[in-house]
């Protein structure tokens, strides 16, 4: 759906963060040190005569990390998503990029910009699985609030089996403010909602695309839902009247693909 003479259309709390610096599993792990990042300590559960996880111990060990055996016990207490795999490592707290690293990150790869906003996400795995869909779909990056909104805590790292390391995310302090500033540099910005204006199949996502996603309660807030250039929704044939957050968003991101041939 294309706008006339290019004009524009008009128109749950979060649980309590977990500490950032542990990556728990063997894919959160194996990506961190493929990625380079820095990590401090590893912990690996004592008595497992396990090869992967020995090769893991000694990939940290020549990455400079110290290699700590532990009780299994240990690590249960440690966990915070409860899968930990027999391994937990301790990293530098992941920077977040700014939102001009995501635009840059576009140009430098000579594409239209392709990002996910993510309005109020409380469940870590659903913020994890749209990273790890916006990473494998060739997304640019995501974008979150500062409040009112999940970080990227070790579950979320791990939801994501190891997109953390490559895809951007940008926190901004307003996500209202972020999309006006997005707008100014020509994004355009696509909401989901299940009584949207616009079917999955009118949207233009060829276009530099911006595509919000609303909190697993209520959808986009009110403010946000305003900045929207287009609220689009996604043909349901079922009698449920909605996909969860992170299919909504695997099902746009894989549309921009299509599209974008």
């Amino acid at each position: 759906m294309q706008p006339k003479n290019g004009q524009r259309p008009g128109r749950g709390r979060p649980e309590p963060e977990r500490d950032e610096q542990l990556l728990e599993g063997r894919n959160a792990v194996t990506e961190a040190l493929r990625a380079g990042r820095t990590l401090n300590k590893v912990f690996l559960a004592d008595g497992a005569a396990d090869a992967g996880l020995a090769c893991l111990g000694a990939m940290a060990r020549e990455a400079g990390a110290v290699v700590v055996r532990v009780d299994r016990r240990k690590l249960d207490e440690m966990s915070a998503t409860g899968a930990h795999q027999g391994i937990i490592a301790q990293a530098a707290a992941h920077e977040y990029a700014e939102l001009d690293d995501l635009l840059r990150l576009a140009e430098s790869r000579g594409e239209p910009p392709l990002l996910v906003l993510c309005d109020e996400l409380s469940d870590p795995h659903n913020l994890g699985a749209i990273l790890r869909t916006a990473e494998c779909a060739g997304a640019h990056g995501v974008v979150i609030p500062k409040r009112r909104s999940v970080g990227l805590t070790a579950v979320v790292a791990k939801a994501s089996a190891g997109a953390v390391e490559y895809l951007p995310v940008a926190r901004v302090s307003n996500l209202t403010a972020a999309i006006r500033t997005l707008r100014e540099r020509g994004v355009w910005v696509f909401g989901t909602a299940a009584d949207g204006e616009v079917s999955l199949c009118e949207a233009d996502l060829r276009r530099p695309a911006a595509i919000v996603i609303g909190s697993e309660g209520s959808g986009m807030s009110r403010l946000v839902a305003e900045q929207c250039d287009y609220r689009v929704r996604i043909p349901m044939k079922g009698r449920i009247s909605s996909l969860n957050a992170s299919a909504a968003a695997a099902v746009l991101l894989y549309e921009a693909v299509r599209q974008r041939g």
